[in-house]
């Protein structure tokens, strides 16, 4: 079972770069530091933006509109975060044998 948690939270580990390099791009975009008809970062942003949102947008949908403030990646973060730790929580790790 251990691989299995390994695995989880290995993935969950890689979503939460994936949403901060998403994070990060949108900014860089926003200050106009990158151009988006740059081909290459089309294609990043594209990509963050496939890979993000389909998990950013019902958060999205619950919280309320703070202006230009997105609090969505920090939501899904700190509950992915959750879920890890829950799962670390209650599904044992190796169990020890004790010889008497």
């Amino acid at each position: 079972m251990n691989a299995f948690l390994w695995l989880f939270d290995t993935v969950v580990q890689l979503y939460i770069y994936v949403l901060i390099a998403s994070a990060v791009l949108s900014w860089l975009v926003a200050f106009n530091v990158v151009n988006v008809r740059n081909p290459v970062v089309s294609q990043i942003g594209e990509v963050l933006y496939r890979l993000t949102e389909p998990a950013l947008r019902p958060i999205r949908n619950i919280l309320p509109n703070l202006g230009g403030v997105d609090l969505s990646p920090i939501v899904l973060v700190l509950l992915l975060l959750f879920v890890s730790r829950l799962l670390h929580e209650f599904i044992p790790t190796t169990s020890t044998v004790t010889i008497r």
